[in-house]
């Protein structure tokens, strides 16, 4: 059943977030600290007797230095650098075992699978520990900690990991760096497109369902607080007088801001009858995205699978036409 607004209102919904004044030099402060540690990409070569596919064990420095885990997958048909794709991962999920199947190296693309720190433990294997837990008591998740502070809010941690991941594509001789896009679905698809509003010069963005779009809203029509946004309901049931402070911090990681920094090609997918990331939210960080070029593909009779396999081919192509434009 559609919970939200109609279709036609969802197309023009543009909400007047919140965002704070020093919401760009937070970011470029960030940035600039981060980019001091050395990005030191290492490889190890993983044998699995794939015919025509290398895989690598990656790692490279995230923030603070802080040792991200990906696997690296390269297909070997080619003498000539390949086009790359930065795939982030759902929520509570992980990179994942080296052998599982992937569409992206299938398809001709040079494939960075990246951890998501701390997460990994629920549905896709992970092994990147988030060795800066919050300073404040947390609830079961990753939405509340740190979340008395920006300089300490773990999605700060995450979204620097996600430039450096593009970052360490870019480095590598197998990839052309002009070619690195960024892609993911829920939790993937958000840092996906914080990583195109952070990085600046994506090649181009695949984003379905994303997650992390317009907190206040998504607080609003949650309904369930085992989902991630409910975590935050919960905390606020118990700190009652931190409201103010949870949606300060939250404004500077809210992907519906970030994304007015966001100039990259974009393809963005959303489910109607998705109640973990609402029609609404999705919409407000499409219709706020800065870049002119971006598609909204519709699932009206779908939840939060969105439009599954149809959708991920549809991604495929979309990226295959920006390599060749």
């Amino acid at each position: 059943m559609h919970f939200d607004l109609p279709l036609e209102q969802l197309r023009v919904h543009s909400p007047e977030l919140v965002r704070p004044a020093d919401f760009e030099s937070f970011w470029s402060n960030t940035l600039t600290q981060a980019r001091e540690i050395p990005l030191d990409v290492q490889c190890e070569e993983v044998e699995l007797g794939f015919p025509g596919l290398r895989t690598l064990d990656l790692s490279f420095a995230g923030f603070g230095g802080d040792r991200i885990r990906a696997w690296l997958r390269i297909p070997t048909h080619s003498q000539e650098p390949l086009p790359g794709l930065v795939q982030f991962h759902g929520y509570r999920g992980g990179r994942g075992l080296a052998h599982e199947p992937q569409l992206w190296p299938q398809a001709g693309f040079a494939h960075l699978s990246v951890d998501t720190r701390g997460q990994g433990g629920s549905w896709m294997a992970g092994s990147t520990p988030d060795p800066r837990g919050g300073t404040n008591p947390e609830t079961a998740g990753w939405l509340t900690r740190g979340i008395s502070s920006p300089a300490d809010y773990y999605y700060r941690r995450v979204f620097v990991d996600a430039v450096r991941a593009v970052e360490a594509m870019r480095s590598l001789p197998e990839v052309e760096a002009d070619l690195v896009f960024a892609a993911g679905g829920s939790q993937g698809g958000g840092i996906a497109l914080a990583a195109a509003s952070l990085v600046g010069d994506l090649a181009g963005v695949a984003a379905d369902v994303p997650f992390l779009c317009d907190f206040p809203e998504a607080l609003s029509l949650t309904s369930d607080n085992s989902t991630g946004y409910g975590e935050v309901i919960q905390y606020l049931m118990v700190h009652r007088d931190e409201e103010r402070t949870v949606f300060d911090t939250l404004a500077y990681f809210d992907v519906a801001n970030l994304v007015t920094l966001a100039e990259a090609p974009a393809l963005v997918s959303v489910a109607l009858m998705d109640t973990v990331c609402p029609p609404r939210t999705v919409f407000a960080a499409f219709n706020r995205y800065r870049g002119s070029d971006k598609e909204i593909v519709v699932y009206p009779y779908n939840g939060h699978e969105g439009g599954t396999a149809q959708q991920a081919w549809r991604a495929v192509e979309w990226v295959r036409s920006r390599c060749t434009a």
